[in-house]
């Protein structure tokens, strides 16, 4: 039976046309498909296994690199000199976060406290806890700054106090003792006979209140009826906003809790976020788009107004008081002690910060904030979170602990929480959002391909057949045409 090729060229010109239109249609129709997979898996949902556990658990291995700035000359600071620190560290604690007490509500949001802990790393650390250093001693610089009004008997009084409890203007402590706490007299007198006047009741140490602690109860969006508001702050503490600043653009409770932002972001997105740590909320600008792991990225850093002062940009007018740009006063949500907050080495920072202190040196690879968003799904790849804690001292008349210190910005300690999206997660990641979809990409372009191609093929093998099909009826037509004259003489 012979083949009728025209036909099954046409067959594939039709199978061809219908391969372009799919693949065609897929271009338009995948990336819905893509974009509604993403707010299915991203909207907090028990049913969303994956994403579910990542904002529930974060199995992203986190820690808290601590570094102190260990005083080199005691002596010639109460003397008046310029303070000489030295950098000691890292000292680095695994963080294990934990989510607790999950209560959805009919609203689309969801309640929860974090909980969370730290584990000293040896292997990852430059030393050990045990290792010795010299810092300011809050409980009494910052306590002479704090009590610098009162009547001049009153300070004598409390420069007493200081000399009965052996407290001196510097501490000289192990690391485990300066970050978890340590035993004082004095302390222990202020707890029982002040009470409150402390933010722990217990031993006195930087970190104290973070070990086994939560950050407050969060309410946040879940993102079912607008996905544009996934984990965005409803509320902290039952709160809509904070009452530690005097503007309300100040005190208003902005973005996300921190850990994820909501999907399909773009190069005009910010990155604001509520941390009960600084006692206010922050915002991160894009800088620059990057790679981690095949995976695409958008880099967000801190900007230079983060930090600044009323007097350089207004909106910050609410934080102040205020000192030189770079600085944060936290005065108001921290016990009314003399802390101020800004990024490593005063990175950022009025430059004058710098002829204060001797031995800093900031640079934006080593001090400088950022967090490596992968921009379809709201989801953090990289963070790293660096702040230093400051304290304000000076010479104060009647408590003679002070000596003649000049007035100064004293840091004591910077720290650094970073984590970074790794293992079975990444891998995961990877597949889903990277693989699959440059997957569906290929196809999409690969169907529109390969269906002009068999389109153009068999409109070639049709034409060939058509004109392989005249060329042979000519012929036929002009053999008949010779015999005619034969026939004729035979006839004859």
């Amino acid at each position: 039976m012979a083949v009728n090729k025209a036909k099954v060229a046409v067959g594939f010109i039709v199978v061809g046309a219908l391969t372009v239109f799919f693949g065609t249609v897929l271009t338009f129709v995948g990336p819905i498909i893509i974009d509604d997979q993403i707010v299915k898996n991203t909207v907090i949902d028990p049913k969303n296994e994956m994403s579910y556990t990542m904002w529930k658990d974060v199995p992203v291995p986190f820690f808290m690199s601590v570094y102190f700035f260990h005083i080199l000359n005691p002596k010639e600071i109460l003397s008046g000199e310029k303070p000489m620190v030295e950098q000691r560290g890292p000292y680095v604690y695994r963080k294990r976060i934990q989510k607790d007490n999950i209560t959805f509500h009919p609203n689309f949001t969801v309640s929860y406290k974090e909980y969370r802990q730290y584990h000293f790393e040896p292997s990852m650390s430059v030393g050990n806890e045990s290792d010795v250093v010299m810092i300011p001693n809050m409980l009494v610089l910052g306590a002479a700054v704090m009590l610098e009004k009162l009547p001049y008997p009153i300070r004598l009084l409390i420069s007493a106090t200081f000399k009965t409890f052996k407290e001196g203007p510097f501490l000289n402590k192990t690391v485990e003792e300066l970050m978890w706490g340590y035993e004082s007299g004095l302390v222990d007198f202020l707890n029982k006979y002040l009470p409150g006047m402390l933010p722990t009741s217990g031993k006195f140490g930087l970190f104290s209140e973070f070990n086994n602690s939560n950050t407050g109860l969060f309410t946040i969006n879940t993102g079912k009826d607008d996905i544009r508001n996934v984990h965005k702050v409803d509320s902290w503490n039952g709160l809509t906003e904070l009452s530690y600043w005097r503007t309300p653009e100040c005190n208003a409770i902005n973005g996300t809790a921190g850990q994820m932002w909501p999907p399909f972001m773009t190069r005009e997105s910010t990155l604001p976020f509520y941390s009960p740590d600084a006692c206010r909320s922050m915002e991160l600008v894009y800088q620059r788009d990057g790679v981690m792991n095949g995976i695409p990225l958008y880099r967000f850093v801190a900007p230079k107004t983060l930090f600044a002062n009323g007097s350089d940009y207004a909106p910050n007018e609410g934080f102040c008081p205020c000192r030189q740009s770079g600085l944060l006063n936290v005065s108001s949500c921290r016990h009314d002690s003399p802390c101020f907050i800004s990024h490593p080495h005063f990175y950022n920072a009025d430059p004058v910060l710098l002829d204060y202190v001797q031995g800093l040196h900031p640079n934006e690879d080593e001090h400088g904030l950022f967090i490596d968003i992968h921009p379809l799904t709201g989801v953090p790849l990289n963070v790293s979170i660096r702040l230093q804690l400051n304290l304000y001292m000076k010479r104060v008349s009647g408590i003679t602990e002070t000596g003649q210190i000049s007035e100064v910005v004293m840091p004591m300690i910077w720290f650094e929480e970073s984590g970074y999206i790794d293992g079975p997660i990444l891998k995961t990641f990877h597949t889903n959002l990277v693989i699959l979809p440059t997957v569906m990409e290929f196809m999409q372009y690969g169907f529109i391909v390969l269906g002009l191609a068999t389109v153009v093929i068999a409109a070639l093998l049709l034409r060939r057949e058509k004109r392989n099909k005249r060329d042979g009826g000519a012929s036929s037509s002009t053999s008949a045409g010779e015999k005619d004259p034969l026939l004729q003489d035979d006839m004859d």
